[in-house]
């Protein structure tokens, strides 16, 4: 054999080696309903970090240092799963909406925020974190829905805190069935997955610190006689991102039931069909009238029996991985100050972590969410002030965790622990096996 021939092997070697390697670090899903990664079960208890786009720019909001602390934090209590907003949407000045927005018009884009999600997706790389990033809202708080029927001619969006949330969900209920607004949203979607990250040179189709594309947070349809195109505009998008990027897993955003207007088998109906690869849940006891202001502790069980039921009733709906990937509780007595008590708060962490650890109902949680060092300027977030886990329509530090709550971070802690101990048992187990064949 030639020399030549011998190196041109070695090269071929070293590409399908090179390959393996790479397409291991994608999270992928198993026939038995696990996210596999690196040939392992991927399991994993993680936060929100809706803000971490905007921290990783250049430019106003950006803080580069906060970012790389907030981030070792996060990996120092095993938190290796965040999940993100790619970047908001529309006009500045607008009370309850973040700032700066990453598209400011159709197609037009904030280069500070675009490089800021640039400068992320390359220190969660160099930490082997994973982000799940979505690119709209149903919600006005990151412009989403609103934004892009306020760009095809439907007028001023309505805002639930000044104009309640019945004509905001009028209001939004359009876009499901508006064409130019959802081809709108569709070229945002080629532009965002399709990008090539001004960092790393890497196209963020093949980056491993991608876990997922998401379509939305918190996806509605709003209006019951809208289901069907609800439907259609989930599994269209799903295939357009596969179509995109086929390394990376494509997820909903949905709540659940909760938000395909009370009807279950329309949530299983959207999770089960192949452009989606795994299911989502949010759940929210105190907005869904679990629990009340003055009695949280009192309505704890109560919130408990549900959050089971309500899981549990998903579970069985789909052999995909399940994802609780929004799940909040308040401080006592709805403080929102930094070490005021969340005794409530985190008896109910506990039980949904511990159901995440030792039950397979759930595949991950991400809480909400990550306030870390932040220390909250106003109840009401004004332009300048630090980002927490609760986005500028809600009061700052009501559902935040701060590095600072530390019988909360504990018990995060633990559990991370605990599913890395399962994920070495896991590992030693399978190479045990292997060994004694």
């Amino acid at each position: 054999m030639s020399k030549k021939i011998k190196f041109s092997i070695l090269l071929f070697i070293m590409a399908i080696a090179n390959f393996t390697v790479r397409a291991n670090d994608f999270v992928t899903v198993s026939e038995n309903g696990d996210f596999i990664l690196r040939n392992h079960p991927y399991k994993y208890a993680g936060t929100n970090f809706w803000y971490g786009a905007i921290l990783g720019s250049k430019g106003e909001g950006g803080d580069r240092q906060r970012l790389a602390e907030e981030l070792d934090s996060l990996q120092a209590i095993g938190i290796d799963n965040l999940r993100i907003l790619a970047g908001g949407d529309g006009n500045r000045s607008i009370p309850s909406h973040i700032e700066p927005t990453l598209q400011t018009e159709p197609g037009v884009y904030n280069q500070d925020i675009l490089e800021g999600l640039d400068y992320l997706i390359a220190e969660l790389e160099k930490r082997d974190m994973r982000a799940v990033i979505y690119l709209n809202n149903a919600w006005e708080w990151s412009g989403g829905y609103g934004t892009y029927l306020e760009w095809t001619g439907h007028g001023e969006a309505p805002l639930p805190l000044r104009d309640g949330y019945e004509n905001y969900m009028k209001y939004v209920s359009k876009f499901i069935t508006d064409d130019k607004a959802k081809e709108l949203y569709a070229n945002h979607v080629r532009n965002m997955v399709t990008r090539i990250n001004s960092i790393t040179g890497k196209p963020y189709a093949e980056s491993p610190a991608i876990m997922s594309w998401q379509i939305a947070n918190e996806p509605r349809c709003f209006d019951p006689a809208n289901k069907e195109a609800f439907y259609n505009w989930l599994v269209d998008t799903g295939k357009l991102i596969k179509s995109l990027d086929p390394n990376h897993l494509v997820s909903t955003g949905s709540e659940g039931m909760w938000g395909c207007e009370g009807d279950i088998d329309l949530w299983a109906r959207i999770h089960n069909s192949d452009a989606i690869d795994y299911a989502n849940i949010h759940i929210w006891p105190y907005n869904w009238n679990w629990v009340k202001p003055e009695s949280l502790a009192e309505d704890l069980p109560k919130a408990i029996a549900n959050t089971k039921d309500y899981i549990s009733s998903h579970r069985a709906l789909t052999k995909k991985p399940l994802v609780l990937e929004e799940f909040g509780f308040p401080r006592e007595n709805m403080e929102i100050a930094k070490g005021s008590s969340t005794a409530s708060r985190d008896a109910y962490y506990e039980y949904v972590l511990n159901l995440m650890v030792n039950s397979n109902d759930l595949n991950g949680i991400n809480f909400w969410g990550w306030g870390g060092n932040a220390a909250p300027a106003h109840k009401t977030w004004q332009p300048g002030d630090p980002y927490t886990g609760d986005p500028a329509q809600e009061d700052q530090g009501l559902n935040s965790v701060f590095s600072s709550d530390r019988s909360t971070v504990d018990i995060i802690k633990k559990a991370n622990q605990k599913l890395n101990q399962k994920r070495q048992c896991t590992k030693c187990n399978q190479h045990c096996a292997t060994s004694e064949k």
